[in-house]
């Protein structure tokens, strides 16, 4: 699809110019017509504009019809919570009591804690 052929289609069949889009939008019309020739590529702060100036959904710009297009069903991710480690379960009571630990070792101590901690990740 070519964003201008679809912006010059809708802009016509609502019957109005590029001079009422530039009133509108605030665009320039030898801005409007680049844009409808294909000469510049619209940024997404632009094509809000122009749908608000078509008074149409901007999906309305991608997709021709009535109701915007169904999503795939795509397969359930793993929300960040589920994926870092102590942020549900068994593994949140361990990290708890270990910071809770940790909060009563004086500052020597948990040094050590942290050295002997990363010598292990790194085996």
């Amino acid at each position: 699809m070519i964003i201008g052929d679809r912006l010059r289609g809708l802009r016509e069949e609502k019957k109005l110019s590029q001079g009422d889009i530039e009133k509108r939008t605030g665009l320039f019309r030898c801005y409007i017509s680049r844009v409808e020739n294909g000469h510049t590529v619209p940024s997404i702060e632009t094509l809000e504009k122009m749908a608000r100036a078509l008074e149409i959904p901007m999906y309305q710009l991608f997709y021709d019809g009535e109701e915007p297009p169904r999503l795939a069903s795509l397969p359930k991710r793993k929300s960040s919570d589920d994926i870092i480690w102590g942020s549900n379960g068994k593994d949140a009571r361990v990290l708890s009591k270990f910071r809770r630990l940790l909060g009563k070792a004086n500052e020597s101590d948990r040094r050590i804690i942290l050295l002997m901690a990363q010598k292990m990740a790194l085996r």
